[in-house]
C-alpha cells in the first residue's frame, strides 16, 4: 500500500467554496483509500485579508461536512522562519536573489512588453540601495536547465494525474518572487516549503493552480525535495456553462447548511462533481473510500445540478432515522415532550415530500405549533366555508373512545358520517383537514388525527370559530 499524505490548504480570506470542499472531500477519500493521513494547513500569511472569522468557517464547515483531519491544523504564518531560511539558503546556492527594483518600476516594464506583444522576463537592473528593502527573486532560467527537470526543448513538463503531461515553455516564466520585502513568503513559494516539510505525496488541487505548478516544480528540483503527484481538478461550472459565481446562487457550504442540505448528500454530490464510478448516483462513505481513485476525474468541468443535489438530498432525508433527523432540528425548536413526540411519529411521512429540511420543518408546523395555527390562504378558505360542517364533526368524534382513536376505527366512524349527512369523503377530509393542519397538502389526515391523539384534535377543531 502507498504510504499517502494529502492535504487541504485553503486561504481565509472569505468563505469555504463548494470547490475547494470538493478538493477537501477528494484528497480526504484519497488518503482514506490508501490508508494515509489528511493533512488541514490554513494558509494565513496575507495577514491583511486572513481573519479569525474566515479560519473559523473553513473549520466549521470542514466539521460539518464530516472531513477530519489527522494532526494538529497548521497555520502558515507561524512557519515564517522556516520560509526565510530555506529562500535564504537558495540565495546562497546562488538559485536565487535579492532585487532591490521598485514595485513601479516593474509594473511598468510589465506594461512595456504587454503593449509590445512580448512576453515580460524580470531581470534586476537596479543598483543595490541600502535604503530600499529587497525582495528575493527565484532564477527561473538557471535552475529550468537543471538535469532534474525533464526538458524538451526548454519546456518545463508536469505529469498530471488528471490532464497526464502538461508543458511550458521555461521562457514565459518570470524571475518570481518568494519572499517579500517585508520578509513575508509568497504562496507560489511556502507551499512548496510546507508540503515537503508535511511529507506530502500526493496534491489534488483546482486546475486554476495548474500554471503555479510549474514555478513550484523548479522550486523543489533547486532544493533537491522529492516532488510529490499533481492531480488538478477541472473548475466547477453553473448550469449555464460559466464558471460559478455567485449569480448562479449558493457557493459556499455553509449556504448548503442554511438550506437544509444534509452533509451525508453535499458528500455524495459534491464526490459525482467531476468524478464518476459507472452509473452509480447513491455512493455512500464505505463505497467513496474503497472506490476513490484519481484515474476516474473527468478533465472537463463540473456543471451543478441543484435538481440532482436536491434528489439526493431526498433520499438521504428518508434513509436517515427520525431520531437522527429530529436531533438535527431540535436546536432550530422550543418542543415540549408531547410536541417533540408528534414530530417523531409523523417525520415518516414528512420526509418523502422534503427536498431538504427547511421545507420538512415547513411542513412539520402543524406538529410544533401552539393554537391559533398559521393557516394558509386555502385552509383558511375552505375551513370558513365549512364551519358548520366542522362542528358537526367536532361533536361526532367527540363520542369516539379514546381507544379507538386509530386508524381502522377513524375511518370506519368517518364514512358513517358521510353516510349519515349524505357528504363526499373528500368534502369531510378537507373540513377535518383546514383546522387540524392548516394546509391542504399535508399527509392523510386520518394518519396525523392518530398521530395528535383524540383530545388535541378536539381542541383544534373547537378552535376553528376563532379563524373568522
Amino acid at each position: 500500500m502507498l504510504n499517502v499524505i494529502t492535504r487541504f490548504a485553503p486561504s481565509p480570506t472569505g468563505f469555504l467554496h463548494i470547490g475547494g470542499a470538493r478538493t477537501a472531500l477528494f484528497s480526504w477519500l484519497y488518503a482514506k483509500h490508501h490508508g494515509g493521513k489528511f493533512l488541514l494547513r490554513i494558509e494565513d500569511t496575507d495577514q491583511k485579508r486572513s481573519t479569525k472569522e474566515a479560519i473559523d468557517v473553513i473549520i466549521n464547515g470542514l466539521k460539518w461536512l464530516g472531513i477530519d483531519h489527522d494532526g494538529e491544523i497548521v497555520y502558515q504564518s507561524e512557519r515564517r522562519e522556516r520560509h526565510i531560511e530555506v529562500a535564504n539558503r537558495l540565495v546562497e546556492m546562488d538559485k536565487a536573489y535579492y532585487c532591490y527594483c521598485l514595485i513601479d518600476e516593474v509594473t511598468e516594464e510589465k506594461m512595456r512588453a504587454r503593449e509590445e506583444g512580448k512576453i515580460y522576463k524580470h531581470k534586476c537592473t537596479a543598483n543595490i540601495d541600502k535604503s530600499i528593502k529587497p525582495v528575493v527573486r527565484f532564477k527561473v532560467e538557471e535552475n529550468s536547465t537543471s538535469s532534474k527537470i525533464e526538458f524538451q526543448e526548454r519546456s518545463i513538463v508536469v505529469d498530471d494525474k488528471v490532464y497526464g503531461q502538461v508543458k511550458v515553455n521555461s521562457a514565459q516564466l518570470d524571475d518570481m518572487i518568494i519572499l517579500r520585502s517585508d520578509n513575508t513568503p509568497t504562496y507560489i513559494f511556502a507551499v512548496v516549503v510546507d508540503d515537503h516539510d508535511a511529507g506530502v505525496t500526493h496534491i489534488i488541487r483546482g486546475s486554476d493552480h495548474l500554471t503555479n505548478t510549474f514555478k513550484q516544480l523548479l522550486i523543489y528540483q533547486a532544493l533537491d525535495f522529492n516532488v510529490p503527484n499533481f492531480a488538478h481538478v477541472p473548475l466547477i461550472h453553473g448550469e449555464d456553462g460559466n464558471k460559478l459565481s455567485k449569480r448562479h446562487g449558493a457557493t459556499s457550504v455553509c449556504d448548503y447548511e442554511k438550506m437544509g442540505i444534509l452533509p451525508e448528500a453535499m458528500r455524495n454530490y459534491l464526490l459525482r462533481l467531476g468524478w464518476s464510478h459507472g452509473n452509480d448516483e447513491i455512493i455512500g462513505d464505505e463505497q467513496a473510500v474503497e472506490w476513490f481513485n484519481l484515474d476516474s476525474i473527468g478533465r472537463s468541468p463540473a456543471q451543478l445540478d441543484f435538481k440532482k443535489l436536491e434528489h439526493l438530498n431526498n433520499y438521504y432525508i428518508n434513509n436517515t432515522s427520525n431520531e437522527d433527523i429530529l436531533s438535527i432540528l431540535t436546536p432550530k425548536l422550543n418542543l415540549t415532550d408531547k410536541k417533540r413526540n408528534y414530530l417523531l411519529q409523523g417525520l415518516t411521512e414528512l420526509k418523502k415530500r422534503s427536498n431538504n429540511l427547511i421545507e420538512l420543518l415547513d411542513s412539520a408546523k402543524f406538529y410544533t405549533e401552539d393554537l391559533p395555527l398559521s393557516l394558509n390562504e386555502e385552509a383558511h378558505k375552505i375551513l370558513v366555508a365549512n364551519l358548520s360542517t366542522i362542528d358537526l364533526l367536532t361533536s361526532f368524534l367527540s363520542h369516539i373512545n379514546n381507544e379507538d382513536w386509530h386508524k381502522s376505527s377513524l375511518s370506519t366512524q368517518i364514512k358513517k358520517f358521510a353516510t349519515l349527512h349524505d357528504m363526499k369523503m373528500s368534502d369531510i377530509y378537507h373540513s377535518l383537514r383546514a383546522p387540524i393542519t392548516g394546509v391542504m397538502d399535508a399527509p392523510g389526515i386520518i394518519d396525523i388525527m392518530v398521530i395528535l391523539g383524540k383530545e388535541e384534535c378536539i381542541k383544534r377543531l373547537q378552535y376553528s370559530q376563532h379563524y373568522t
